[in-house]
């Protein structure tokens, strides 16, 4: 059935899903491989990775298409807000992750190792001082950093370019919503842009960090909270970017219009997810 009947659409029986399936498995395997130093496992991840590609750019313009048809109603248009919704709420439970982590190192075991806990401290590690950001590090093995991030370098540049490109992607929506064109293709294309200048940035601190500061994924619990978070968080600009660079290409061919155009609002919504996402990074990791 399709939007002309009323009733729900229901899509034929798709590959894309089992096809999908195969390539996060063959990327998993693959990289489990590589972690444990089988040379093969570069070949399986990239396999996975290309097979992912694949489903992911005919499942989208599958659905493209089908909205361009007119098949979707109202009914089809909220299973979708609801189902980008609970996916940015994953999102969200998945960076918590990593802020949890971040929160029970800085203040509850650093400090337990610090003296906090008397018997931690005299059992593991006697003298121990606890510091935060923890460069001084005890026992052997890691990369001993040599400093940390300013946070009113790089950082605080990037948090305005991520503040101001919400702004350049809500005055894109106006401009949907007000059927202009011009005004949507440009806020795009702004907004596009300082994403693009975001990852520049971010690519540019990693290497002073790592080349400079000897700060790493192996710098004890703070280089490896640094890293993880805002390495996803730069993986997730990633991703965002290349949804706004579909939705401009999208917008450039005459797609959306003021009623019908909920895939330029989920890439807006995932934008400003990113974009809050960036402002906790700030004040938590780097100012903090």
């Amino acid at each position: 059935m399709n939007a002309v009947t009323g009733g729900y659409y229901c899509p034929e029986p798709s590959r894309w899903p089992i096809l999908g399936s195969l390539g996060l498995f063959g990327m998993a395997i693959g990289m489990a491989n590589v972690l444990h130093g089988h040379g093969f496992g570069w070949a399986i991840f990239l396999a996975g990775s290309l097979l992912l590609a694949f489903t992911l750019f005919g499942w989208f313009g599958q659905v493209i298409g089908e909205s361009e048809r007119g098949l979707y109603n109202d009914q089809v248009d909220r299973s979708f807000r609801w189902g980008m919704a609970w996916f940015i709420f994953s999102e969200v439970l998945f960076f918590a992750a990593f802020f949890g982590a971040l929160f029970y190192a800085r203040t509850l075991s650093v400090p337990w190792l610090g003296g906090d806990d008397p018997m931690t401290n005299s059992v593991l590690w006697p003298g121990f001082q606890a510091s935060w950001p923890l460069l001084n590090l005890p026992g052997s093995g890691f990369d001993q950093a040599t400093g940390v991030i300013n946070a009113w370098g790089i950082p605080a540049i990037n948090t305005l370019i991520l503040v101001s490109s919400g702004g350049t992607v809500t005055w894109a929506h106006w401009g949907l919503k007000n059927n202009n064109r011009r005004q949507l293709i440009n806020g795009l294309i702004l907004t596009l842009a300082l994403g693009l200048l975001f990852l520049g940035l971010q690519v540019y601190e990693f290497i002073h960090a790592y080349q400079d500061l000897n700060l790493k994924l192996s710098s004890g619990i703070y280089g490896t909270t640094f890293f993880m978070l805002t390495g996803f968080h730069g993986a997730h600009v990633t991703i965002g970017a290349i949804m706004l660079a579909v939705m401009l290409g999208r917008a450039i061919k005459g797609h959306f219009t003021a009623e019908n155009h909920f895939a330029f609002e989920a890439a807006s919504w995932y934008w400003h997810f990113v974009d809050v996402v960036w402002l906790c990074l700030f004040v938590v990791v780097y100012w903090l």
